[in-house]
């Protein structure tokens, strides 16, 4: 029993040591990188690394790095391109707006990783995340239910679900 406990802390210390140091890497872009900083720094690594280890354990689950990179690297670029087609479709009147909501259906379970795939869905341009009907299908508020919305979030679903390292299926 004492074997298998020390084999899952472990297996446990580099995602740890993973976390802490992307807390001190948010540290040093915020606060600056000078060596003073540090003397606070390191201290509050710990202890917000200490406290997503409470809040979020470790699940077993091994994450595709260059996957997730992938999907990470698009983020500003699609915050951009959805920012820019909302501005462009609201202020120009030859672009027709056909508003409305779109069912989406997702074999990822409630929870975090359903919450972060939202997110995601988010910067999809002229979408929105709103919701689940009762089926449990995610409600997309659209600013032109005309366009492939839901092949477009199955695209982005398969990215997703390829950088936290379960395939295109569950």
């Amino acid at each position: 029993m004492a074997a298998s406990g020390r084999s899952t802390t472990r297996a446990a210390v580099p995602g740890t040591v993973v976390r802490f140091l992307l807390f001190l890497l948010l540290w040093g872009i915020l606060i600056g990188p000078a060596p003073a900083n540090l003397v606070a720094g390191l201290p509050a690594a710990a202890l917000a690394c200490w406290v997503s280890l409470w809040l979020l354990p470790p699940f077993g689950q091994t994450l595709s790095l260059s996957a997730l990179l992938a999907v990470l690297v698009r983020l500003p670029g699609q915050s951009l391109i959805a920012g820019l087609d909302v501005a462009r479709r609201a202020l120009s009147p030859a672009m027709p707006l056909r508003p409305g909501i779109v069912a989406y259906r997702t074999d990822i379970p409630p929870g975090l990783e359903r919450d972060a795939f939202r997110a995601l869905m988010s910067l999809q341009p002229g979408t929105l995340p709103v919701g689940e009907d009762a089926d449990g299908a995610l409600l997309i508020h659209c600013l032109d239910v005309d366009q492939p919305v839901t092949h477009q979030l199955a695209l982005e679903e398969a990215r997703f679900r390829r950088g936290t390292g379960k395939g295109s299926h569950g």
